[in-house]
C-alpha cells in the first residue's frame, strides 16, 4: 500500500502549461495525457522530487525522453491494451474512405440520391488488392490480421528492419518505402513518430502512389506533410485519404483538408472504446503507483 496526496485537473480540456508547471512543483509523480507537453521547462518546474511519469498513451513523442533519462525519472506507458481498438478504427476508416461513405450519407441527406446510376458513388474494394503497411508493429500486425479476410492478395511492409516472424502470418514482403508507395492500392501508416519518420509521407511519397490508391494515417500527424497531402488529393494524384491524426490537433475548421470530399478526418479516436480507455486508465494509474513504490511497473518504457 502507498499513501499519497493527489492533485487533479478537473476538466476534459488540456491543462494550460502554466497551471501544469505550478501543479507539478514538488510532486513525486505525474500522470499525464498525450496533450501534455513534458519538456525541460516542465521538468525544471517539477524539481528534484519527481521520480516517475505515467502517460495515458502508447505514444511518447510528447515527452522529452533524453531530458527525463538524464534526471533518472522512470516512465510508464500503455502499449498493447489499445492495439485491438486502434486496429478496428483503422479498418473502419479505410472502409469509410475507400467506399466514400461520408459522401454517400451526405447525398442521402441533401437529396442527391435520385435514380440508380452504374458509376455513381463507386469506390475501391479490398478484394485482390495490395495493402502496404508502414510500421508492422503490434498495431500494424493487428490491422493486417483484420484486413486479410477481405481477400487482400498481397501485403507489403516497411520499417527500420525486416520482421520475418511477424510478417509470416500474412506472407508480407519487406520492401523499400518507395516500392511500397508505388505498388500498394491501400497504404496504412501505423509507425511511431521518430526523427526518421517525421515528414516521411511527403510530395515525393505521394507522387509515387497510384492515382487510384487510398492513404490512411492512424499513427501521428507529423509523419505526414499535410500541405503535400492536400495537393495530392486536390490534384487527383491519389484517390482519397483517411486521417485519425493531424497536425495540429484539433485541426482548425478552416483547414484546407476539410474542404475536400476525398479526405475523411476523425478526431484522434483510435483507442476510443469504453473498455480500452478504462483499461488504459487503470494501467496508467498502476504504473504510477508502482513507480512511486520503487517496484517494477506493469508497463515501463525502457530508456
Amino acid at each position: 500500500m502507498i499513501s499519497c496526496e493527489v492533485e487533479q485537473w478537473n476538466s476534459d480540456d488540456p491543462i494550460p502549461s502554466k497551471d501544469l508547471e505550478q501543479g507539478v512543483a514538488g510532486a513525486y509523480g505525474l500522470l499525464c495525457r498525450l496533450s501534455d507537453r513534458v519538456d525541460k521547462k516542465l521538468l525544471d518546474a517539477a524539481g528534484a522530487n519527481l521520480r516517475v511519469i505515467s502517460t495515458l498513451s502508447v505514444g511518447v513523442d510528447h515527452l522529452a525522453l533524453d531530458e527525463i533519462k538524464k534526471r533518472g525519472i522512470r516512465v510508464g506507458y500503455t502499449p498493447g491494451v489499445l492495439t485491438d481498438a486502434t486496429a478496428e478504427l483503422a479498418v473502419s476508416l479505410l472502409l469509410t474512405t475507400c467506399r466514400r461513405l461520408p459522401e454517400a450519407i451526405e447525398e442521402v441527406k441533401n437529396g442527391g440520391w435520385s435514380s440508380w446510376s452504374p458509376l455513381w458513388m463507386c469506390g475501391y474494394g479490398l478484394s485482390e488488392s495490395t495493402v502496404g503497411i508502414v510500421g508492422l508493429g503490434r498495431i500494424g500486425q493487428a490491422i493486417a490480421r483484420r484486413l486479410k479476410p477481405f481477400g487482400v492478395q498481397r501485403f507489403l511492409y516497411t520499417g527500420r528492419q525486416p520482421r520475418p516472424q511477424e510478417a509470416a502470418e500474412f506472407q508480407a514482403e519487406f520492401v523499400p518505402i518507395a516500392q511500397l508507395a508505388a505498388e500498394s492500392d491501400f497504404i496504412v501508416v501505423s509507425c511511431s513518430l521518430t526523427p526518421a519518420t517525421r515528414g516521411l509521407c511527403n510530395k515525393d511519397f505521394f507522387q509515387k502512389m497510384k492515382n487510384t490508391a487510398v492513404f490512411i494515417n492512424i499513427s501521428r500527424g507529423d509523419v505526414v506533410n499535410q500541405e503535400d497531402l492536400y495537393q495530392a488529393l486536390a490534384s487527383g494524384q491519389i484517390a482519397a485519404a483517411g486521417l485519425d491524426v493531424t497536425t495540429p490537433e484539433p485541426l482548425p475548421p478552416s483547414h484546407p483538408l476539410l474542404t475536400l470530399k476525398n479526405c475523411v478526418i476523425l478526431p484522434h479516436i483510435g483507442s476510443a472504446t469504453y473498455k480500452t480507455r478504462n483499461t488504459m486508465s487503470l494501467l496508467a494509474a498502476n504504473n504510477l503507483l508502482a513507480g512511486l513504490r520503487g517496484e517494477p511497473m506493469p508497463s515501463e518504457l525502457k530508456l
